[in-house]
C-alpha cells in the first residue's frame, strides 16, 4: 500500500527548523510564529507517526528518526526547486542558419523577418547572403555547403533563385517574379521624359549581371525591350552592377534606370523612393525557392520558417 505523501508545506518547516534547531529562527525564515512552527512539526510527526525533535528546556534536537529523514528532505526540495527553475527558465532559442541572394535576403527577407520572430520567439535566424544563392552563378556549392553542414538539429536552409529542379533536397517553390523599369522619382521629373517605354533610349540604363542568365546578353534590358517592341541594341552601354543591391541602390542615387524584380522593389516604391514609369513588366525564367535537407524538413524550427515563408510568398503574389 502507498503511503499518501504529506503536505510539502510541513516537510519544508520540518527542513528549515531542523538546519537551525531552533523554532524560533525557523519562525523568521519562514515569515510565522513560533507556535506555528511548533504545530507544524506536531502535525507532521502526527501523520508520520514518529518523533522528529527532542524538545529540550532551551532547545531542540533532531531524534534519529529525524536525522534520518533529514538528508532526503533535502534532496527532494533541492530537485523540485531545480525543476521549477527549470520550468521558468526561457527555452534556448533553436538557431537556423539561412543562405540567400543579397537583393532578396537584403531587400525582402529582412523588412519582413520581425512578423516571424513575434510568431516564433523561439527561432533564432542566422542570415546570410551569398550570389552564388542564384542558380547561374553556382547554386550548386551552396547545395554542397548545406550537405556538408552537420545535422545538430540546427537546421540550414536556402533560398535559391534558380530552375528548382534540385534532386535529392526539399524543394518549395515561393515566387517568380516579374521585372520593370524602376528609377529615382527625381530622374523621372528632371530628367528626359520618361512617357511611354522608347523614352529609356534617352537614360542611363542601370544592369544587373546577374540578369545575364545564360552569358550571352540575351536576358535582363534587352529581353525588355523586345517585350517593349523596341530594338534591343537600346540595352547597349550603361552601367553594369554585379548584383541587384548595387544595381537598386544606383537607381535610388538617380543614376539612371534599373530593370528590378517587383518584390525585391516593392517597399521603395511604395514610399516613393522608386517610381516604375510603365506597367510592361516581363516574368523571370527563375523562381525563388526554399531548399533544404529532406531529413530535417519537419524540425520544428525549419517547418515554422518554411510555413511563414510560403505563406508570405504567396501574400506577395
Amino acid at each position: 500500500m502507498t503511503r499518501r505523501m504529506p503536505a510539502l508545506a510541513l516537510l519544508r518547516t520540518f527542513e528549515v527548523a531542523a538546519r537551525h534547531l531552533s523554532f524560533k529562527q525557523a519562525a523568521a525564515e519562514l515569515h510565522v510564529t513560533p507556535a506555528a512552527v511548533s504545530q507544524q512539526i506536531r502535525s507532521l510527526e502526527a501523520e508520520l507517526g514518529v518523533v522528529l525533535f527532542e524538545r529540550l528546556t532551551r532547545a531542540v534536537r533532531l531524534s534519529p528518526r529525524g536525522e534520518a529523514l533529514l538528508p532526503k528532505v533535502r534532496e527532494g526540495l533541492a530537485l523540485l526547486a531545480d525543476a521549477v527553475e527549470l520550468a521558468c527558465t526561457p527555452a534556448a532559442a533553436e538557431v537556423l542558419s539561412v543562405i540567400a541572394p543579397p537583393s532578396w535576403a537584403s531587400h525582402w527577407l529582412l523588412p519582413r523577418l520581425p512578423d516571424f520572430y513575434a510568431r516564433h520567439p523561439e527561432v533564432e535566424v542566422r542570415l546570410a547572403s551569398s550570389s552564388e544563392a542564384v542558380d547561374h552563378t553556382g547554386a550548386a556549392q551552396v547545395l554542397a555547403a548545406l550537405a556538408r553542414a552537420p545535422g545538430d538539429g540546427r537546421g540550414e536552409l536556402a533560398v535559391v533563385f534558380g530552375s528548382g529542379r534540385y534532386a535529392g533536397w526539399r524543394v518549395d517553390a515561393l515566387l517568380t517574379p516579374e521585372y520593370l523599369p524602376v528609377c529615382a522619382p527625381t530622374l523621372a521629373r528632371a530628367g528626359a521624359p520618361l512617357a511611354v517605354p522608347a523614352d529609356v533610349a534617352r537614360h542611363v540604363l542601370i544592369h544587373d549581371d546577374t540578369l545575364n542568365h545564360a552569358g550571352d546578353g540575351s536576358w535582363g534590358w534587352h529581353r525588355w525591350l523586345q517585350a517593349a517592341g523596341l530594338d534591343r541594341r537600346a540595352a547597349a552601354g550603361g552601367r553594369h552592377f554585379s548584383n541587384a543591391v548595387l544595381a537598386i541602390e544606383a537607381a535610388l542615387a538617380g543614376q539612371g534606370v534599373a530593370l528590378a524584380a517587383r518584390p525585391i522593389v516593392a517597399g521603395h516604391l511604395a514610399c516613393g523612393a522608386l517610381v516604375a514609369p510603365f506597367p510592361l513588366a516581363i516574368p523571370s525564367p527563375y523562381t525563388y525557392c526554399l531548399v533544404g535537407r529532406r531529413h530535417a524538413a519537419e524540425r520544428p524550427a525549419m517547418a515554422a520558417f518554411r510555413q511563414w515563408l510560403v505563406e508570405a510568398s504567396r501574400r506577395e503574389t
